[in-house]
């Protein structure tokens, strides 16, 4: 209970960033460019940083880093808030700020996982994960009209201010939370060394690094949408109110997408998770057709679902199959590729769609999109393949990992069948 609370806190308080941050900068310049400046100063060093946020969180107990790096952040917006209050509002110092906001979510975020993956029972991991996914779906809805309206009645200072209250508060709580201790002395070996290894545990499960370039091209193709979807909403699909109706019905299906996860009959959860990513090319292909709002707006109900149903599912996959002692690692190198990517979608979308047309631009990456996630799915079944053929040959001793992941019975605790 401690872990969940502390980690809806923290979600709603990163939530609360974006537009108080939005709002400060455009009320004290107007200035797009200066916007841009501060929120790009804390998505660079957490790109820079995630590795080695990686690596301690497997060197050190991940509730001290999460700790850590939830009280840096309280700092971070307590000092945004104290300037915002006091009308000073210098660009440089909210940049500065922002990115040791960066740097800390660098170093918090591999931490949780393996933080989940040593507190939870294995039985009870897909059920925490789904919960997990609630809250953060939720302050994603709730947060912007919460920063919105203090800011509109109070200031965004007060808005900063109210981040960190809550950045504290998912410190003290996860400030209780322990985790059993490793036997023995661990062994010295330099950062390098263990930044390699990390890799190589991904490298070693081609269907693992399949999905991760999978899940990269998902939030390529989330980010072309995203820039995509509202212009043509907006020039030829009625305005404003249209992209707001898309939205909001995405929120509906992601919510919706979290709370079926640990609900439904799902037995081969790799194979869910891509299909799944997959979903995507639906709001696509409808974006690229021009078709009408409420067409549109299913499209992405469906694919937001999918999402919501990943996201705790992937979590629950990965800490099954992935040693605990490289989760911190191996999920820094998750994280940076999803981050990464889609900004990157972000930047380049109007770019390409002014080469190739929105049309085109929508149906070559729904294609792209399908073949990049449906890839791991073969990798796994022909790896799986493979090693029951070796496993015959040895006197039917099982392989060390399943075809297709942990089964419906392991993810929920039930006993599993035999095979």
């Amino acid at each position: 209970m401690r872990l969940l609370i502390g980690r809806a806190l923290a979600a709603l308080a990163t939530a609360l960033i974006p537009t108080t941050l939005t709002l400060a900068v455009l009320r004290a310049t107007g200035s797009g460019a200066d916007l841009g400046l501060v929120l790009a100063a804390e998505m660079l060093p957490l790109l820079v940083f995630l590795p080695v946020g990686g690596v301690l969180a497997d060197r050190l107990p991940p509730e001290r880093v999460a700790l850590v790096a939830d009280l840096t952040r309280c700092l971070a917006q307590a000092g945004i808030g104290v300037e915002l209050l006091l009308g000073v509002t210098r660009i440089l110092d909210l940049a500065v700020l922002s990115a040791v906001s960066g740097i800390a979510i660098a170093f918090g975020s591999p931490a949780v996982p393996r933080l989940v993956a040593l507190v939870v029972p294995e039985a009870d991991r897909l059920r925490v994960n789904s919960r997990i996914g609630v809250a953060t779906s939720l302050s994603s809805v709730l947060a912007p009209g919460l920063a919105g309206g203090i800011a509109l009645l109070a200031g965004p200072g007060w808005a900063a201010l109210l981040t960190g209250v809550l950045y504290a508060c998912s410190a003290l709580t996860l400030g209780g939370i322990r985790t059993a201790r490793p036997e023995g002395p661990r062994p010295a070996t330099g950062f390098v060394t263990e930044l390699r290894d990390g890799w190589l545990e991904v490298r070693r499960r081609p269907w693992f690094l399949g999905s991760l370039l999978g899940h990269g091209v998902w939030h390529f193709m989330a980010g072309l949408f995203l820039t995509l979807a509202p212009m043509t909403a907006v020039r030829y699909l009625g305005g404003e109110a249209g992209w707001v109706l898309i939205v909001q019905a995405g929120t509906v299906g992601l919510v919706a997408g979290v709370f079926a996860a640990p609900r439904l009959p799902i037995r081969r959860p790799i194979v869910a998770v891509q299909v799944s990513c997959t979903l995507y090319v639906l709001p696509m292909l409808a974006l690229a057709v021009t078709a009408p709002v409420w067409v549109i707006a299913v499209a992405y109900t469906l694919a937001m679902a999918g999402l919501g149903l990943l996201s705790p599912l992937w979590e629950t996959v990965v800490a099954k199959e992935l040693p605990a002692e490289s989760l911190g690692r191996v999920r820094a190198f998750d994280q940076l590729i999803s981050f990464a990517s889609r900004p990157f979608g972000l930047a380049v979308a109007a770019p390409l769609a002014g080469f190739t047309g929105v049309g085109g631009l929508m149906v070559a990456g729904a294609l792209l999109l399908v073949a990049a996630n449906l890839a791991p799915i073969a990798t796994k079944a022909a790896r799986s393949t493979k090693s029951d053929s070796r496993t015959a040959s040895q006197g039917g001793r099982r392989p060390p990992y399943p075809a297709d992941g942990p089964s419906r019975e392991t993810l929920t605790g039930r006993a599993a069948e035999a095979p």
